[in-house]
């Protein structure tokens, strides 16, 4: 069974939280958990990061909308391992936004945006090193080419939508 690291922004643009992105993009991510659900493992992280993250950000126990329902769903199965896959990353600041295991890559660590940086130390600790999926964050385009050169894969979501987005912001 394959595993994937989840960007909370799917979740918030499944929810239509993702207010520049396309009703296109919000069908997409909302299909993209329906798949995750059927045949892949979410990887969390032991500390709770990541899902202290999606849950602080959509509230499972409100009205089921489909990144608050993920959320949910992942609540009722953490134990099981055909749906959950754990990894330990090991925070070194205090602020929670440095792991130990972030490829020590110089552009990386000067550019990352600190709070997504769990994600990747999530990928990189697990034995398959998954794809991240993300949907609303062009920076991560950006970043793709030094992660892969990690073993760190993106699947980027309406990839076409943050081209565009990104190339507007360089412009």
């Amino acid at each position: 069974m394959s595993a994937v690291v989840i960007d909370t922004n799917v979740l918030l643009v499944a929810d239509g939280q993702g207010r520049h992105m396309s009703e296109d993009c919000l069908i997409e991510c909302e299909a993209r958990l329906i798949a995750v659900q059927a045949n892949e493992q979410t990887v969390l992280d032991e500390e709770w990061h990541i899902l202290g993250e999606y849950h602080h950000k959509l509230d499972p126990n409100r009205s089921p909308t489909p990144g608050s329902a993920f959320v949910k769903w992942l609540l009722q199965r953490q134990g099981m391992a055909q749906h959950v896959s754990w990894v330990s990353i090991t925070s070194t600041n205090v602020e929670l936004t440095k792991f130990a295991e972030f490829p020590p890559d110089a552009a990386l660590e000067a550019a990352f945006d600190p709070a997504d940086r769990k994600f990747v130390a999530a990928a990189n600790a697990h034995p398959e090193k998954p794809p991240i999926l993300e949907s609303a964050d062009s920076k991560w385009l950006g970043w793709e080419a030094n992660l892969a050169a990690h073993g760190i894969r993106l699947e980027i979501l309406c990839r076409g939508e943050l081209e565009e987005i990104r190339n507007r912001k360089t412009k």
